[in-house]
């Protein structure tokens, strides 16, 4: 049976259809659902294995980054989204989406012990970066054995918490991944992306969709090789597709249409 993967995608998002690209190579179904749409019917969430947050700038980052798709997602959806973790499903954002599962409190930074806060230059950073994987507990970086290369497109993606926080992440395994070479925001321990304390639920600054073939690369015609973004979304879907075969999978389809 084939991964249906959730996109929810909000006012200003702009990296939907580049997600939903590399979730066709990766081998899943995309669906991109507007956030009216899912939050008028958010039982279409029963018939996907996976959900992601895609980037861009939801509602401008009016009030702040991924803010407003936050509340949207949290009043709108109230439980629903605890409920999909809960049953196994894998959750990734990607920077707005990463400031949006944030501020949701499905990812570690909701209080005041951690953010995102802006970036150390003080402007608008795009650039490519490298990224390693480091934590055993996620689900999406487990299995990573080569480095990443893929841009990053952020004003406000530098991670910040207090030494507490940050020992924490580190012991329970939950920086899934860090910056190598350049930080590009600042951020607290090189951290590109933290994971949840299930493993489940990714969420990264960087933008692995924009590098799922070689020719994307800007080095790719002097011969660059590095590491695809690709792997990450490989990896997600064959932890759903695994659990979506097991007998024992918590997944409930009730026939509602992405």
């Amino acid at each position: 049976m084939t991964v249906v993967a959730a996109i929810v995608r909000g006012p200003g998002t702009n990296r939907d259809d580049d997600v939903a690209d590399a979730l066709r190579l990766a081998g899943a179904a995309p669906r991109t659902v507007l956030i009216n749409d899912l939050l008028a019917h958010p039982d279409v969430l029963d018939d996907a294995q996976m959900l992601v947050v895609a980037g861009g700038f939801s509602f401008a980052d009016a009030l702040g980054a991924g803010r407003l798709l936050a509340l949207e997602l949290t009043i709108g959806l109230g439980d629903a989204l605890t409920r999909f973790v809960d049953s196994g499903r894998p959750v990734i954002g990607i920077c707005n989406g990463f400031q949006a599962l944030v501020s949701t409190g499905l990812l570690p930074g909701s209080g005041s012990t951690a953010a995102l806060g802006a970036n150390d230059s003080g402007r608008f950073e795009c650039r490519w970066v490298r990224l390693a994987a480091k934590s055993q507990r996620c689900i999406w970086t487990r299995e990573l054995t080569e480095d990443i290369d893929c841009p990053i497109a952020h004003g406000e993606g530098r991670f910040t918490c207090d030494d507490a926080t940050l020992e924490a992440l580190d012991a329970n395994d939950q920086i899934a991944l860090t910056y190598v070479g350049t930080n590009p925001n600042g951020s607290r321990g090189d951290i590109a992306g933290i994971t949840d304390h299930t493993g489940l639920v990714l969420g990264l600054m960087p933008h692995p969709e924009n590098h799922i073939v070689p020719r994307q690369h800007p080095l790719f015609t002097r011969g660059n090789n590095s590491g695809l973004g690709l792997t990450l979304f490989q990896h997600g879907v064959a932890y759903a597709a695994s659990a979506l075969q097991s007998p024992y999978s918590p997944y409930q389809h009730s026939g509602a249409s992405l």
